[in-house]
C-alpha cells in the first residue's frame, strides 16, 4: 500500500463515523437491477494510468450478482451536450423501474456557450432563462438553457421511469490556496443541492468529504492522486471518490441493503448523516454564518417532519444569502460532546474560512447520562476541568469525558485559531409553566448560565436566547405559547422557530453592524 494512502484511510474513517442517534433505526432498501451513472470525465471509464473516473471502480464495492453498475459518463460533456448528443436518451431508454441513476455534472457547464471547439456551456443558475444561438460547432440553430433546466429534465425523466435519481456535487480538484483545497468548482454543487430540495431528490455531497480527506493527506500526497492535471485523478483518486460515494449511499434513507455490497463495500463505514442533506458553503466568495447545535437549531433533515422546526432554518428570512452563506450544520440528538466526538464539529470547521462566523448552541442534550447503551452523550455539569474516563457502552471505546464548558471552550478556541468569530448562544427555553404561573420556567445555575459564563471568561460574543425568548413567551402567555411548539415542551413549530430566528437575526444585525 502506498505510504500516502494511510492518512486517506484514516480520513475516510473519520468522515464515516456513525451517528449513533439513528444507528438503530431500520432503513428500507432499494432493489435496483442497475445503478446508472451520468456524468463527465471525472466519472468516466479510461484505460489511462494517470486518469480514471470514480464510476469506473464503483462496481468493486457492489455484488455484481445482484446489481450492475452501468457507467454512461462521458468525458468533455456538460448537462447540455450529454442531452443534445443523445447520450442521456440512450441511458433513460435502458432505465427500468427501481433502478438508481447517479447524476453529476458541472465541471464543463461553465465553458463557452458557443464556440467552434466544444460549444458545451450552459447558462449559469437555476432560472428559466434561455438564449438562441447558431451553434458554431454543429452549424445548427439551438436554444441553450440554464444548468438547472437540464438537471430538472434528467430528474423528471428518471422519475417517470419509476426509478430513483440521486444528485451529486462535484469531484474535488487539486487546487490549493493558503493550505486549503478547493471545495467544488464554482456554484454547481450549491445549485445541485438547491435542486435536490426543489425536486425532492436525494443528494450526496462529494466535494466536502473528499476535500476533508485530501486536506488530511496534505498537498504532496494529494498530488500523487492527480498525476495528469488538477481536475482528473488516477485510480487511487478514483477509489477515494468512489468509497466516499459508497459511504454516502449507505447513509441515505432508503438505501441499498447491506447484502448488495461486495466484501469491499461492506467494509466501508456508512456516512449515516447523508440523509440529513446538511447544507454547505455554496459561494466561496462570500463570508459564511455557520450554525452548530442540536434539534432546536435544525430538526431532523430540516424538512419540518412532525411539524418540528429548528430556528436555524429561518435565519434566511432576515439575512440575505447575497451577503452571507447561511450554513446550518446543527444535528438533532447531539450534545456538545457528541457533536465533537462524532466528527461533526471538525467537518463544519473544515468548511470555514477567516472572516466567517459560527453560532454555537448546546445544552438540551448535555444533561443526559455520561454512559449508557443508547446514546452516551452527557457531559460533566459546569465549566470545570474535571474529566471522567469511561468505557463507552455505545462505541465500545475508552473515552475521556469533559465538562460542558470544556467542549464549548474547545470549539471557541479552534474557531478563533482559524480566524473565525464564534458566537455562543444559550439554549432556548422549554415550554414549561408551573400551574397557572404567568412566567415560563427559567433554568437556574444550569446550561444557559454556564454558556454565558464561558462567553464572559473567554471574551466571546454571546446571545442570551434563553432569556430573550423566555421574555417573549411571558408576554404571549401560556395559551399563545402552546402553538409555538410541535411537541410537549422542547421542539418548536414553524411559528415558534420563526420567532426565535427573528430574535437571533436581530442580535446578529447588531453584532455584524448591518
Amino acid at each position: 500500500m502506498p505510504r500516502f494512502f494511510a492518512p486517506f484511510i484514516v480520513a475516510v474513517s473519520l468522515l464515516c463515523l456513525i451517528n449513533l442517534a439513528w444507528a438503530e433505526q431500520p432503513k428500507p432498501a432499494w432493489q435496483p437491477h442497475t445503478i446508472f451513472v451520468a456524468g463527465d470525465s471525472t466519472a468516466a471509464t479510461y484505460n489511462d494510468p494517470q486518469h480514471q473516473g470514480w464510476a469506473a471502480v464503483l462496481d468493486k464495492y457492489l455484488d455484481s450478482s445482484v446489481v450492475k453498475v452501468d457507467n454512461r459518463a462521458r468525458g468533455g460533456r456538460s448537462t447540455r451536450t450529454f442531452i443534445s448528443e443523445g447520450l442521456w436518451q440512450k441511458l433513460i431508454d435502458d432505465v427500468q423501474p427501481g433502478d438508481v441513476v447517479l447524476i453529476q455534472f458541472g465541471h464543463n457547464d461553465a465553458s463557452a456557450v458557443n464556440d467552434d471547439s466544444r460549444a458545451r456551456g450552459t447558462l449559469p443558475g437555476l432560472g428559466d432563462e434561455s438564449v438562441d444561438i447558431h451553434n458554431l460547432l454543429s452549424k445548427q440553430d439551438e436554444r441553450v438553457y440554464t444548468f438547472g433546466h437540464y438537471i430538472r429534465q434528467m430528474v423528471a425523466e428518471v422519475k417517470a421511469k419509476h426509478a430513483t435519481p440521486i444528485l451529486l456535487s462535484l469531484t474535488a480538484r487539486n487546487i490549493w490556496q493558503q493550505g486549503r483545497i478547493e471545495r467544488g468548482s464554482g456554484q454547481y454543487g450549491g445549485w445541485m443541492y438547491q435542486l435536490s430540495w426543489e425536486l425532492d431528490t436525494a443528494f450526496i455531497d462529494v466535494s466536502n468529504p473528499v476535500a476533508d480527506a485530501l486536506e488530511a493527506m496534505g498537498m504532496e500526497q494529494t498530488a500523487a492522486l492527480y498525476t495528469k492535471d488538477h481536475t482528473h485523478f488516477n485510480a487511487l483518486g478514483a477509489e477515494l471518490h468512489a468509497s466516499t460515494i459508497i459511504a454516502a449511499l449507505k447513509g441515505l434513507k432508503p438505501t441499498l441493503d447491506d447484502q448488495w455490497y461486495s466484501e469491499l463495500g461492506r467494509n466501508v463505514a456508512a456516512a449515516q448523516y447523508t440523509w440529513l442533506r446538511q447544507p454547505f458553503v455554496t459561494n466561496a466568495h462570500l463570508p459564511s454564518i455557520f450554525m452548530v447545535g442540536d434539534s432546536t437549531v435544525r430538526n431532523g433533515a430540516g424538512d419540518g417532519a412532525n411539524g418540528e422546526w429548528g430556528w436555524g432554518d429561518f435565519i434566511k428570512e432576515h439575512i440575505s444569502d447575497k451577503q452571507f452563506n447561511l450554513v446550518n450544520r446543527a444535528i438533532g440528538g447531539l450534545s456538545s460532546r457528541t457533536f465533537v466526538t462524532g466528527g461533526h464539529w471538525q467537518r463544519a470547521l473544515n468548511m470555514m474560512k477567516p472572516g466567517d462566523y459560527v453560532l454555537i448552541q448546546f445544552g438540551h442534550n448535555d444533561n443526559a447520562p455520561l454512559n449508557d447503551d443508547k446514546r452516551a452523550r452527557g457531559t460533566i455539569k459546569g465549566l470545570g476541568f474535571e474529566f471522567e474516563v469511561i468505557n463507552n457502552l455505545v462505541t465500545g471505546d475508552v473515552e475521556t469525558v469533559h465538562s460542558y464548558g470544556w467542549y464549548l471552550r474547545k470549539m471557541i478556541g479552534e474557531a478563533r485559531a482559524l480566524g473565525i468569530t464564534p458566537i455562543i448562544c444559550s439554549p432556548v427555553p422549554r415550554k414549561i409553566f408551573q400551574d397557572d404561573a404567568p412566567r415560563i420556567d427559567r433554568a437556574v445555575n444550569s446550561y444557559p448560565q454556564w454558556a454565558q459564563q464561558v462567553a464572559r471568561q473567554s471574551g466571546t460574543l454571546f446571545i442570551d436566547l434563553h432569556s430573550l425568548i423566555a421574555q417573549q413567551y411571558d408576554v404571549l402567555g401560556q395559551a399563545n405559547v402552546a402553538p409555538l411548539f410541535a411537541d410537549k415542551h422542547t421542539h418548536t413549530s414553524e411559528a415558534g422557530a420563526k420567532l426565535t430566528a427573528a430574535t437571533v437575526a436581530k442580535e446578529l444585525h447588531f453584532i455584524l453592524g448591518r
